[in-house]
């Protein structure tokens, strides 16, 4: 199980920090004589590197609008500029569009024009952060499988906005204005393919609803959230990283096995409000509890076993996998109880 997770998040990763797998196939195939036409069809304020003949870059131009893109363009990056509308006429030609980078912009919702992005039916990433949007935009292109809207001015999410994009695997909405109110049970909606969500660093009070079943990756950090549900995990039983640093969570907030799920793997809690160390499950590997208000470490209470079994397991038996244990920024004094490595007999760091 761990590892057919891990082999998702790295494909996951990869899509994240390489451009694309067939840049290489499309420049084995261009003939050099033709450079010079692709060249005259850049449009004079952008660069069009021969060697990257799919790819156009209008960064860091002072540009105000979007220039005539031509039909051969797969890779449009126009981020760190004064744009402030998304208009049909810009993109009439460019037909094969696959990624678009608008990020640093001005652009508002207003400025979108309607059905604008929903034409480009070939595009998979789409780019939109540091802009001035107040709700998500809509209607988004069928086959999108990523959308980045962090640090906009985001406070709503129009209904079925996602309902068609089952492609979609990353959905980054993280520091804007969402507030509980904002996400409802069907927001979330068609997203049946979703690894990574991003909520951290709006005002959320509650836990959101309806997270989509296969989301891998849950991003809750720098919210105000101070309960979680009874059974909460159990409507996404794939979740392997959560994150909910800098809340307003408290021993009272967490259901008795609220974090003992098999597939968290990396669990972070970090600059709450605990003052214990709640119950995990033998699976979870990294657990990050630091700047809390813990005072003090049972390794018989926290152990996932029975510290008797533990013992009698051995390195190589089935022993609790963590690796990596913060506990830093607490009233805890050191040195570390014996029965924390007896227990968890693969720990590789303790940070005290």
């Amino acid at each position: 199980m761990a590892l057919k997770v891990y082999t998702s998040l790295l494909l996951l990763f990869l899509v994240n920090s390489v451009w694309t797998r067939t840049v290489r196939q499309v420049y084995d195939e261009l003939d050099p004589e033709h450079w010079s036409h692709y060249t005259s069809e850049c449009p004079r304020e952008c660069f069009c590197p021969p060697s990257f003949p799919n790819a156009l870059y209008c960064d860091n131009k002072g540009l105000k609008e979007i220039p005539p893109i031509p039909a051969r363009i797969w890779y449009l990056y126009l981020q760190n500029n004064l744009i402030e509308t998304v208009s049909e006429k810009p993109f009439v030609n460019a037909t094969h569009l696959r990624w678009i980078n608008l990020n640093k912009n001005k652009i508002t919702n207003s400025g979108i024009e309607s059905g604008v992005l929903s034409k480009l039916k070939r595009l998979l990433y789409l780019f939109l952060e540091d802009n001035e949007l107040e709700e998500v935009p809509a209607p988004l292109p069928v086959g999108l499988e990523q959308l980045r809207l962090a640090r906009n001015k985001i406070s709503r999410i129009p209904e079925g906005v996602f309902s068609n994009l089952e492609n979609l695997t990353m959905l980054d909405l993280h520091q804007n204005s969402l507030l509980d109110s904002a996400l409802q049970s069907d927001t979330f909606q068609g997203l049946n393919n979703l690894m990574q969500l991003n909520i951290a660093k709006n005002a959320l009070k509650k836990m959101p609803l309806s997270i989509p079943a296969n989301t891998l990756q849950l991003f809750l950090d720098n919210n105000s959230i101070e309960v979680i549900p009874e059974n909460y995990f159990s409507a996404i039983p794939k979740v392997t990283f959560l994150r909910l640093n800098y809340n307003k969570l408290s021993d009272d907030g967490i259901p008795p096995n609220g974090f003992n799920v098999s597939s968290i793997l990396d669990l972070q809690l970090s600059h709450n409000q605990l003052t214990k160390i709640p119950p995990i499950n033998a699976q979870l590997e990294h657990l990050h509890l630091d700047h809390n208000r813990i005072k003090s470490v049972n390794g018989t209470q926290i152990c996932p076993v029975s510290i008797a079994i533990a013992e009698d397991y051995g390195i190589y038996g089935n022993t609790p996998r963590l690796r990596y244990l913060r506990l830093d920024g607490n009233e805890i004094q050191p040195p570390i109880p014996l029965d924390i490595m007896i227990c968890f007999r693969l720990l590789q760091a303790v940070v005290i």
